[in-house]
């Protein structure tokens, strides 16, 4: 059972990554882990079918109006403040499948993408006092791909992936509807107490691999955006997504490294009008993150080790920024409080790839002289 492993990185480039939504402030609202498709090509392997195993840990301080004002309500930039120190732990595993069945399409070869992901997470001080959680685990929500690529374009190192990925709503959601109105209800993406850790929508992803894959190199840029519904549960629409991951590794002999970066940022606003979202959200989007920008850089290092590859990248993030629809002045303190903020951390992942089955080669005929 012979395989490219090299090229199997391409199909090891997803996974979910969220927050508890349980708490009284809206964490990072996306659903596919930033930096998940470093390490990816455009690349294909054989056909057959293909097993990864991911893990990472995330490690993170919040950034944001509400981390400049001081722990408590009433802060010097208006409260309510939680100080530069309110901190995360997110540990994530990723089992997925890549099924290559050897069709073509328009010069394309497809592949099918399958992957489960488990979380767990833990909340620091002093955050975790307002009603959250301070830990949780459980099962994120599914994610389904159907890709195209095409490879070696016009004789050359250059290719192109393309397809649409789709965040399936079956992850653990625990504690019943939970609260129901005002500020306890704040957290839209899961509008319930208990250890959350699935979404109540449905979340698209379309995607687009550009790369040159030649003379050892892996120069690779992944493109893809969030597109989601409404939560089922409080009827809120978090904005869209848009992600951009990249690559530009050397491999020489069975290693391969160099670095990687990637940006995340929130493109389009909330959305909050509907009857029953207005019920559960009395001011609308109001104090929660409407925009956002992160930025990481690192780098992979990865070895071949015939069967199986293994390769671990490390990123942190130099850059976030987040703003949202300020509170109304006088609900949480006599200012107008923008609550928003987002993650400024440092991830660590890991990943295991390795071929499961290949069709036998077709049998060389006998000669006889």
């Amino acid at each position: 059972m012979k395989s490219n492993i090299k090229a199997l990185l391409a199909a090891a480039g997803v996974a979910a990554f969220a927050f508890s939504p349980a708490n009284a402030f809206e964490f990072a609202p996306e659903l596919q882990k930033a930096g998940i498709f470093i390490g990816s090509s455009a690349g294909v392997p054989p056909p057959g079918i293909y097993g990864f195993s991911q893990a990472f840990t995330f490690q993170t301080n919040w950034a944001g109006p509400i981390q400049n004002s001081a722990p408590g309500f009433g802060g010097p930039a208006g409260g309510p403040g939680v100080g530069n120190k309110q901190g995360e732990q997110v540990n994530v595993f990723i089992q997925g499948f890549l099924f290559v069945p050897g069709w073509t399409f328009l010069g394309a070869t497809y592949d099918f993408v399958v992957a489960q992901p488990f979380e767990t997470f833990a909340i620091g001080q002093p955050l975790s006092l307002l009603g959250a959680p301070d830990m949780g685990s459980g099962v994120h929500n599914t994610y389904f791909a159907n890709e195209l690529a095409w490879n070696k374009i016009g004789g050359t190192g250059f290719g192109i992936k393309t397809g649409l990925g789709m965040f399936a709503p079956t992850g653990t959601v625990q504690g019943g509807t939970g609260p129901s109105i005002g500020i306890a209800c704040l957290t839209h993406v899961g509008c319930n107490g208990g250890a959350n850790v699935g979404f109540h929508y449905w979340t698209f992803q379309p995607e687009l691999i550009l790369s040159y894959l030649g003379g050892g190199w892996n120069l690779s840029a992944a493109l893809y955006a969030e597109i989601n519904t409404a939560n089922r549960q409080d009827d809120y629409t978090t904005g869209d997504i848009f992600h951009a991951d990249f690559t530009a590794t050397y491999t020489t002999g069975k290693w391969t490294f160099g670095p990687v970066g990637y940006v995340v940022a929130q493109v389009s606003d909330d959305k909050c009008s509907s009857v029953t979202c207005l019920a559960l959200h009395p001011f609308g989007t109001a104090g929660f993150t409407q925009r956002y920008t992160i930025a990481a850089v690192g780098g992979l290092l990865e070895y071949n080790f015939g069967a199986a590859t293994v390769s671990i990248w490390g990123t942190q993030a130099v850059y976030a920024k987040a703003s949202g629809t300020p509170i109304p002045a006088g609900v949480l303190s006599p200012f107008a409080d923008d609550t928003s903020y987002i993650q400024k951390g440092s991830t660590i992942l890991a990943t295991l790839s390795y071929a499961i089955w290949n069709p036998p080669a077709p049998a060389t005929p006998m000669i006889h002289k």
